[in-house]
This record gives C-alpha cells, structure tokens and sequence, in this order.
C-alpha cells in the first residue's frame, strides 16, 4: 500500500498486523480520487485543492493522507485502535504531512457531535467503517443532521456490496455510485441551502 501521487507519492504505508484493518485497494483509491478530481461541484472549489479532510475510521490513514498529498490543505484522522493510530502517525511522519495532519483518538460516531459542538466543519469526509455492521447509515444520519460538513461539501463511502445504505437523505444528495467487486464506493454531496433576504422597512 503506498501514496498513489501528488507531493508525497510513493511513499509506502504502514497496515498493522493482526488487526481488523481493511486498507482500501490501491485499485479502488485511485479510481476514488480520479472521480474527486473531476468532479463538477456545485461551488468555485475543487473537491481536493485546499480541502479541510475528516478521514473516519481511518485505520492506516490511506485515505486522508493520499488527499493530503493530492493538495488538501488540512485532515484530521480519527480511530479508537491505540495500535492503528500509531501507525497513521508513522505513516504521517514517512510521508512528511505532518504539518498539515490531526490524530485523535475516539470513537467516530460520538467523535462527530463534538465536532459539530465545537463548530469544527470540513468540505470532503471519508467514511470507511468495518463492513456489514450498520455503521454507515447511523454516521450518514449523523452528517445529515449536524454541520460537520459544509455546504457543498463531499461525503466518500466505501462499503460492503451486502450492506444496504440509505440514499435517501434531508441535506444529503447521491451523486454517483461505483462498484469494484466486493466493494463500493458512493459520493454523496451536501447541496448549498439558498440565503434568502428579507426586506424590511421601505416607504
């Protein structure tokens, strides 16, 4: 597993061993990022240049960091194993990100109603839970509900074939949807809710 491109490609990936650790296919990463690079949003911003990242679950850190690495600005990594945590900081380290990386350790559910208490928010999300354990709709429900991710920001699944996810969402909209065998990644988007101004007062 290694850092497919950008300012800190090729660098290789520490997976620890033993571990219920499922790092994401170079194969299917590299066709996830193909997709965020051209992906049209509904905004002036590209889905990677000087993203803020929340990568959860994030297990060795592929994700977030390849997004680090590809120009997003800022992630912040998040898992409850001590053991996988310390490898997404040596892997931070090897791939010098360091500066523009986070790690914290704690559950990722109840890790997003602190975020939106803090008022922490960010514009690309990465959800790669353990497969086949409902974990998905409960932290899409979660995003869906909060303000964790902005306004026209991304959330990135990748999920079992055999888990059924909710595509139906208030503040969230399905945008594309792709299979890689046992895999699939969905791309869901957080419209921009319309400002509307009243005007008071006049003669």
């Amino acid at each position: 597993m290694r850092i497919i491109t950008g300012i800190a490609k090729g660098t290789k990936l520490k997976t620890p061993k033993g571990l219920d650790v499922r790092p994401t296919a170079d194969r299917v990463k590299e066709s996830m990022f193909s997709i965020l690079a051209n992906l049209e949003l509904p905004s002036d911003r590209h889905a990677l240049t000087e993203a803020t990242v929340l990568d959860l679950f994030a297990g060795t850190g592929n994700l977030g960091l390849e997004a680090l690495s590809r120009g997003a600005a800022h992630a912040l990594f998040i898992d409850h194993s001590q053991v996988s945590l310390a490898a997404i900081k040596e892997n931070i380290s090897n791939a010098k990100l360091g500066e523009l990386a986070e790690v914290q350790r704690g559950d990722s559910v109840k890790a997003l109603d602190k975020l939106d208490q803090s008022g922490q928010t960010f514009t690309l999300i990465f959800l790669d839970p353990p497969y086949n354990q409902g974990l998905v709709n409960i932290v899409l429900l979660k995003l869906d509900t909060s303000n964790v991710l902005v306004d026209g920001g991304l959330i990135v699944v990748e999920h079992s074939k055999h888990e059924s996810i909710n595509t139906q969402w208030q503040n969230l909209k399905l945008i594309r949807t792709e299979r890689y065998g046992e895999t699939f990644v969905t791309f869901f988007l957080r419209p921009i809710r319309e400002t509307i101004t009243l005007a008071i007062g006049g003669s």
